[in-house]
């Protein structure tokens, strides 16, 4: 069974919170140019609300009393939410279908937001849609990135030059060099919990020893950074790190290249 539950912005003001509680907030009827909100249209329509207006589609009277439906539509929003089952069976079929037509309506209505983050993001939006599945599978993706940063973490704590690598790239304007190997491992590990998915994707990263070699430049003025872009006495080889990769992979830069790391092989 698939539900969903239709939550309002809980609003601060002088009234006692109990009574606040118990108030019961409308989502009306709103009109899209000279027409009311349809959560519906076209044959979708016909088929939902033929059990619903006392006509069939095709008679003289259903668009009048399709409109009438729309115009009238209203939804109140008690303190807990209301709560929709907008379960469809394997045809499309709801199995309630006045909630499948409620929940299609409120997907449409301009106050009403698809999250909660977007409903005190933007303005106007006063009820957002609480999906208690998508809920569950977002949580369950920060887990398996959680799980999935322990695995490399694990690998990487196997390699004390790699941790450092990362602790650079992780914490800008740090210095790993100074560091013990002990309190390299426990600074990483602090930074893969604080940000698993960050450091997932830098301990994947192909061009990480690349990365973390540019950034030793930059802290020992090898290399200069201005803004995004990295410059090398006068001349900047790249307007961004991207671009800064590909001037070192570029065999044509192999004696500018060599040149920086043997000077930074002096300042080690």
């Amino acid at each position: 069974m698939k539900k969903v539950i239709i939550r309002r912005k809980e609003v601060l003001g002088h009234l006692p919170k109990e009574i606040r509680a118990a108030a019961k907030i409308t989502i009306g009827s709103i009109y899209v140019g000279r027409q009311p909100l349809r959560g519906v249209e076209g044959e979708e329509a016909h088929k939902l609300l033929s059990g619903i207006l006392d006509v069939p589609p095709g008679h003289e009277a259903w668009p009048r009393l399709e409109k009438d439906f729309w115009a009238s539509m209203a939804l109140k929003i008690p303190f807990e939410g209301k709560e929709l089952d907008i379960t469809v069976d394997e045809e499309g079929n709801p199995h309630n279908v006045m909630d499948y037509i409620t929940f299609k309506w409120c997907k449409k209505h301009r106050q009403v937001a698809e999250t909660k983050e977007e409903m005190e993001r933007v303005g106007g939006k006063k009820f957002y849609i609480y999906d208690p599945e998508r809920d569950l599978l977002k949580k369950n993706a920060k887990v398996k990135v959680g799980k999935e940063a322990d695995k490399e973490f694990i690998k990487a704590s196997a390699d004390v030059a790699k941790m450092r690598r990362l602790i650079r790239l992780l914490s800008k304007g740090s210095n790993p060099e100074k560091l013990t190997d002990v309190e390299v491992e426990n600074s990483l590990y602090e930074l893969k919990s604080s940000e698993p998915a960050k450091f997932l994707k830098l301990a994947l990263d192909k061009d990480l020893d690349l990365k973390a070699e540019i950034e030793e430049m930059v802290s020992k003025d090898v290399l200069r950074k201005i803004g995004n872009q990295y410059i090398y006495g006068d001349e900047t080889i790249g307007e961004n790190q991207n671009d800064t990769i590909v001037y070192f992979k570029n065999k044509k830069n192999s004696g500018a290249v060599n040149a920086m790391r043997a000077q930074l092989k002096t300042l080690a």
